[in-house]
């Protein structure tokens, strides 16, 4: 297994990064029988704004392809992660857990003073919440959106941060 390559997006990686996001998310779909979810509903236009100077936008590359993405922005004294997709075909293989590493060192680095990382999953499954617990990342609490849709709400505190109660969610 190759290591993934992890690096800051540019705008012609928008349209693979979309693409993945849209493979990523068709099983969540499907797990709750709705085809509108957020990041299938979302335009590439949408997914390309993260390109800016508030925002980091990660690729994972094996070779020349695009396997996955991650986002997030700053939210005063929090990072807010989200849209975090690896494409389905190279799943289990740390690209996951590359891509949030990789986010987290960036938004450290753009903001020093950051307290804590925050993130909302609409996968409750249990290898996706495996993963982001494995990581530091603690349950907050649940949203129910809908009667099929349920997100878990995760935090944790940045290396030297506060006790990882600020930030916002989105």
């Amino acid at each position: 297994m190759s290591t993934p390559r992890i690096s800051a997006a540019v705008e012609a990686d928008i349209g693979a990064i979309w693409t993945v996001q849209r493979a990523a998310y068709l099983d969540e779909a499907q797990a709750c029988g709705d085809p509108y979810i957020a990041p299938l509903a979302e335009t590439r236009e949408q997914v390309g704004a993260y390109l800016g100077a508030d925002r980091i936008l990660l690729k994972a590359e094996l070779g020349p392809r695009i396997v996955g993405a991650a986002r997030g922005r700053g939210t005063g004294s929090g990072f807010l992660i989200n849209r975090l997709a690896v494409a389905p075909d190279v799943r289990r293989r740390g690209i996951g857990r590359a891509l949030l590493a990789a986010l987290e060192e960036h938004a450290l680095r753009a903001q020093p003073d950051l307290e804590s990382f925050a993130l909302v999953t609409g996968r409750g499954g249990a290898a996706d919440l495996r993963l982001y617990r494995a990581l530091g990342y603690t349950e907050t609490g649940r949203e129910r959106l809908a009667d099929h849709i349920t997100t878990v709400h995760l935090r944790k505190p940045a290396p030297g941060g506060a006790s990882g109660t600020a930030g916002g969610e989105e």
